[in-house]
């Protein structure tokens, strides 16, 4: 069964850097658009930003200048690059991907189950 797999977060003191990976575990034949999320302790999920299957990315404000979302389409893989982290970013990042099993076939929204990122003062 195809899951949809964060990876790199972990514990960072401010100014610091992460980056977050979102691959799928399986066969597939792509990953189309891909959002980022993420949820805060005791706040709602927020959305951090996407990236269409052409490479057209959007930030959220709280972001802008300091997270690029990417992707690797020959390794069917989308990062979230994590600069000047603040405490503030703490929060679990979920990654949704539309995924394409086989060629011409229909997108089907996954979720991944989260990955942590703490950010010390």
């Amino acid at each position: 069964q195809v899951q949809l797999v964060e990876s790199g977060g972990g514990l960072v003191q401010a100014g610091g850097s992460l980056r977050l990976s979102c691959a799928a575990s399986g066969s597939i034949f792509s990953i189309n658009s891909v959002g980022w999320y993420r949820r805060a302790p005791g706040k709602q999920r927020e959305l951090v930003g996407g990236i269409t299957r052409d490479g057209n990315t959007n930030h959220a404000d709280s972001v802008k200048g300091r997270f690029t979302i990417s992707r690797d389409n020959a390794k069917n893989t989308v990062y979230l690059q994590m600069n000047d982290l603040k405490p503030e970013d703490t929060a679990v990042y979920y990654c949704n991907a539309n995924l394409q099993f086989y060629r011409w076939g229909p997108l089907e929204n996954y979720w991944g189950q989260g990955t942590q990122v703490t950010v010390s003062s």
